[in-house]
């Protein structure tokens, strides 16, 4: 019998819908009591000294670019193997988006292939933990320390993801996280910055509300402020913060079920000589379960397969960055310089593993998938 399984499903309560609901009638729906809720518990959550909440993760890397001094003529390092927000952060502040390769297996970025790209105007590195498997930390700080560089984490994917016991995000001077619909947690858009750096956090909090330099309850007088800098309108309302403090709240429990999750695909696709994926870990945060089918076998016949037999899928991420029409025809990339990154687009299939989904349909996805295999 065909069934239907949804790629994501946000874990909302009803406590959490009527807090939003609290919010919006009381007539205060930004600068509130949930925002700083929030903030605190990502303080909590992370180990990180200081939370802002910000619109969006994207906001987040941008204004930590500005944070980090990043301007025209400087070099960034990111993966060649991310969403575009990633290398866009860079892009906004006038700098330059130098992509490297990755892992084939991870899609993680490449510390051997971060050394190639090294020049006298990289200023920074941005990696990003793909689909919440920790990235090499140690490597990259050893690079970040050598070089004098500027550590950025893009923790989209990373909430609840751990490197040696220490929450992602706490490396550098930041780490931004996603609250996307498809997200751990999700405030429909939004997201967090950590930080362990009180002026970097100092920064973010003026530069993500026009640059004025006092918040509406530390006034002495209503509407007199001052204005020390160019700001951007980068702010999270407190109804979509109370949407997302209860998740938070009890992320424990949503965090337990994905890396369950996680590790009963693992055992399923043991052995499995069609597919490939990194090896379980609890370290990683499960955002996706993603595999690799191997050549010869078409990842998009396997994939339409699926979607044609009801299993919500996707694909993180079909086409490099630096092969995006924009950065192609900025700096003139072709596929052969980043062949790891071309391979796991190509073959990568994200499959269903948010909290809500049950064993029996992990089950059923594994079962889909190698008789689709099987027929090829």
């Amino acid at each position: 019998m065909k069934k239907s399984i949804p790629f994501s499903a946000p874990d909302i309560t009803q406590a959490e819908i009527e807090a939003v609901n609290e919010v919006i009638q009381s007539g205060w729906l930004a600068h509130g009591k949930f925002s700083k809720r929030l903030e605190e518990l990502f303080c909590e959550f992370t180990g990180a000294k200081y939370a802002t909440t910000v619109s969006n993760c994207t906001a987040g890397l941008h204004l930590s670019c500005l944070a980090a001094g990043f301007g025209p003529g400087d070099e960034v390092i990111v993966p060649a193997q991310t969403h575009t927000a990633t290398a866009h952060a860079v892009e906004y502040t006038g700098a330059k988006a130098v992509f490297a390769d990755v892992c084939t297996l991870t899609g993680n970025i490449l510390i051997e292939e971060i050394e190639k790209k090294l020049t006298s105007a990289t200023k920074g590195i941005i990696p990003v933990h793909m689909a919440g498997y920790p990235v090499d930390m140690d490597g990259i700080l050893r690079i970040c320390e050598k070089n004098n560089l500027t550590l950025i984490e893009d923790c989209a994917h990373a909430l609840g993801t751990q490197y040696k016991s220490r929450h992602a995000g706490n490396f550098g001077i930041s780490g931004s996280f996603s609250f996307y619909p498809t997200k751990q947690i999700t405030t429909g858009e939004g997201g967090v910055v950590i930080s362990n750096n009180e002026l970097v956090i100092d920064f973010i909090n003026k530069h993500k509300a026009f640059g004025i330099n006092t918040t509406p309850e530390m006034r002495k007088r209503p509407g007199v402020y001052d204005v020390h800098g160019l700001g951007y309108n980068f702010r999270m309302t407190d109804f979509q913060a109370a949407l997302g403090v209860g998740q938070l709240d009890r992320y424990n429990n949503n965090l337990a079920n994905r890396q369950a999750n996680g590790k009963l695909y693992c055992e399923l696709l043991s052995n499995n000589k069609y597919v490939e994926f990194p090896r379980y870990t609890d370290d990683n945060s499960y955002f996706l379960f993603q595999i690799l089918i191997k050549p010869p076998i078409v990842r998009d016949s396997i994939l339409d397969k699926l979607i044609e037999s009801g299993i919500g899928v996707s694909i993180h991420y079909a086409t490099p960055v630096p092969l995006m029409s924009y950065y192609r025809k900025k700096y003139g990339y072709v596929q052969s310089d980043f062949p790891n990154a071309v391979s796991y687009g190509n073959q990568v299939i994200s499959l269903p593993v948010h909290s809500n989904i049950s064993d029996n349909d992990i089950r059923y996805v594994v079962q889909t998938l190698k008789a689709f295999l099987d027929e090829e």
